[in-house]
């Protein structure tokens, strides 16, 4: 399997897929729950970090760890990836501030579990 093809692969699908879920989606529940604690616009370059960082995770921990997996053995080892990824930001956003949604957080675990479980699978599929 070719990190050439898997992180381009997977870095289309999670960005195609959260600009929907965070362009489309979700600014109705964001807005209803956090809205006080969002900003006006949002900081590109921490964005661009995260996906940086998480692409990585996403291929070296998930997709080309181990090659020799069917697809839907990646895509439940994404799920599981994301799901963990996902409950770093959300539950500790639960835990220390105030006005944080419990509701934003289910949804978002949610989210992130089937986003990152696609991508993988995707990437995985391109890679082979």
């Amino acid at each position: 399997m070719s990190r050439l093809r898997t992180y381009p692969a997977s870095a289309v699908t999670l960005l195609a897929l959260d600009l929907v879920w965070l362009g489309v989606i979700s600014p109705p529940l964001y807005q209803a729950h956090i809205g006080p604690l969002l900003r006006p616009q949002p900081d590109l370059v921490a964005a661009a970090l995260f996906y940086a960082l998480y692409l990585v995770g996403v291929n070296e921990f998930v997709v080309l760890a181990r090659p020799q997996d069917r697809l839907a053995q990646v895509a439940a080892r994404g799920a599981l990836f994301g799901l963990v990824a996902y409950a770093t930001f959300d539950l500790t956003a639960l835990a220390m501030l105030r006005g944080w949604s419990p509701l934003v957080t289910v949804v978002d675990l949610a989210w992130g579990t089937l986003l990152t479980a696609i991508a993988s699978a995707v990437a995985a599929r391109v890679g082979r």
